[in-house]
């Protein structure tokens, strides 16, 4: 069932929203060759607990961390360890925190050190399909006009988007309803309404759309060893005009 939220439930998941983006930023700034993934974790959990939040991955499912931190093949939930990144790597970090009971998710691709030209037009790539699957949620459009907006752009550029994992409503639970799918024809799946509060998040591989899930039960990689990108931003659908994006940073923060 797709649970509609108050405005005054919005503000409080702005607000969660906001810790996110804040810290992420936080960790971007940390990245450079050397740094362990360990390291950028520690830092997430602290400046999300300085911030009054709670992280929203750590425990959730038995996950283990604050962080998920993937790196180049790996597409999403990648653990938090010891290994150091290096000068051309791309790092997905993908965050969640609680505050006032509800969540706020996002998710960024940087690149560390300098990265060929080949990577950053796949990172490039998989933030506009974020941005223009975000400008199709608005009232009266259906949920899969974002999917067909995100993949009609990612597959324009010769890459592929990841069809096992897909965004989701958010809410007091970090998981809800509906599943945000990265891929389909437009004009399907409920009408978007006032108060839907949606993650939207393509995960893009450079080649096939095929993954595989690592013994470790979580890191989830290409099947064909190339290289993924992530973005995710959490939005609200406004009454008029275009949606709120909540985890977007603010001029002035962090």
């Amino acid at each position: 069932m797709i649970i509609l939220k108050t405005p005054a439930e919005i503000e409080v998941m702005a607000e969660a929203s906001r810790v996110v983006a804040e810290v992420l930023e936080i960790v971007r700034k940390e990245i450079c060759p050397g740094v362990s993934t360990d390291d950028l974790d520690r830092l997430a959990e602290e400046a999300i607990r300085v911030r009054g939040g709670i992280p929203a991955f750590k425990g959730y499912r038995s996950y283990p961390k604050t962080l998920c931190a993937s790196v180049n093949e790996q597409v999403v939930h990648g653990i938090p360890s010891k290994r150091k990144l290096k000068d051309g790597d791309i790092i997905g970090l993908d965050l969640g925190a609680i505050v006032g009971g509800f969540y706020g998710d996002s998710a960024v691709t940087v690149a560390v050190g300098r990265i060929p030209e080949g990577t950053a037009k796949l990172v490039q790539v998989t933030k506009e399909a974020l941005y223009l699957g975000i400008k199709q949620a608005v009232v009266g459009n259906r949920l899969t006009d974002i999917s067909h907006a995100v993949q009609r752009h990612v597959e324009s550029a010769g890459y592929s988007v990841v069809t096992e994992f897909v965004g989701h409503g958010i809410g007091r639970q970090l998981h809800e309803e509906p599943q945000v799918p990265n891929y389909g024809k437009p004009g399907q799946g409920p009408r978007l309404q006032p108060g839907m509060v949606l993650a939207i998040e393509p995960m893009v591989n450079m080649g096939g759309s095929a993954v595989r899930v690592l013994e470790d039960r979580w890191t989830a990689v290409t099947a064909d060893g190339s290289l993924s990108a992530h973005f995710e931003h959490t939005i609200a659908i406004q009454p008029s005009g275009p949606a709120r994006v909540l985890s977007e940073l603010t001029e002035g923060s962090a």
